[in-house]
């Protein structure tokens, strides 16, 4: 199968991959594609762009004529987790993982229900998005499946410090924000006082306008830990908008409050771990060289 695939997966897999492993895995992208709609007996109807940053995203469909979404990522994006947390899901609020065959499905192929991708929380006025978004995290905070391989809030942000403080070491400006993120964080794994499977990277673009339930999450990074972790994400949505607001930062405290209160989540530990998902999200777009995202979450950061 011919195809280019979105820019913006080309591009985002060569900042978190590294150019050479992109352009290794991308080669066999088409192979790859045809082995997953023929284990499938999926036809394509069309590449969906601007896609994702982390897979391709197919739209097919199935030999009875229902339609369905092919997901194809590389293995660094750990398809095997998002497959388990899905499944464990079970459509309780995200999209259903659908039957894939025993043998010939290419690691990393997902096949799921198809959703309204062109339709996100993101489409709805900022109250009504956020107040959807807490009834669709809600539903996903489950305990974690027995046996499970998903890392920890505790374990992931561990592998981001480092990273954190380099940017530091090579720009003096951040130091004063990482090392207020970094000191919140060991403040709050010193006392994690639960334990759920978490979406990872929830926020209302990842949660889409749907048939079965009318709106659902797609594209996990699935960890277990603390509900907190989940929703400092959901906090910083539109932060350009919030920034470009003459009261935003107040706007950004009062979103903590209500949020917190809303899911009944401690307000401390939900400022805290937005401190630190916004300064390590602006430190490694910095370092991507994404220029104005990094400096959009900084100052968000600052606010806090």
């Amino acid at each position: 199968m011919g195809f280019e695939p979105p820019q913006r997966l080309v591009r985002a897999l060569g900042e978190t991959c590294g150019d050479a492993a992109a352009a290794e895995w991308l080669g066999q992208l088409p192979a790859l594609t045809d082995r997953a709609l023929s284990a499938h007996s999926v036809s394509l109807d069309r590449v969906c762009a601007p896609g994702g940053r982390s897979s391709l995203v197919l739209l097919v469909r199935r030999a009875d004529g229902t339609s369905a979404v092919l997901k194809i990522a590389p293995p660094g994006a750990a398809p095997a987790l998002e497959r388990a947390a899905l499944a464990h899901w079970n459509g309780w609020g995200a999209a259903e993982l659908l039957p894939a065959p025993d043998a010939g499905v290419p690691e990393g192929a997902l096949l799921l229900e198809r959703l309204h991708h062109e339709v996100s929380l993101r489409s709805l006025p900022e109250a009504k998005a956020l107040l959807e978004a807490a009834g669709t995290v809600r539903r996903l905070w489950v305990e974690p499946p027995a046996g499970h391989g998903f890392e920890t809030v505790v374990e992931r942000t561990a592998r981001q410090v480092g990273p954190m403080r380099a940017a530091a070491a090579r720009d003096g400006a951040l130091e004063p924000l990482v090392s207020a993120a970094l000191t919140a964080r060991e403040e709050l794994v010193q006392d994690s006082p639960e334990l759920f499977l978490l979406h990872g990277n929830f926020r209302q673009s990842k949660v889409l306008s749907g048939e079965r339930a009318p709106w659902l999450a797609v594209g996990p990074e699935p960890l277990t830990g603390e509900r907190a972790y989940d929703l400092a994400r959901l906090v910083r949505d539109r932060v350009e908008d919030l920034i470009a607001s003459p009261g935003g930062a107040a706007t950004a405290r009062r979103r903590v409050k209500k949020l917190a209160d809303s899911l009944e989540v401690d307000h401390a530990r939900l400022r805290g771990w937005t401190l630190f998902r916004a300064v390590e999200s602006g430190t490694r777009a910095l370092e991507a060289g994404r220029t104005q995202d990094g400096e959009l979450s900084l100052e968000f950061a600052g606010w806090l």
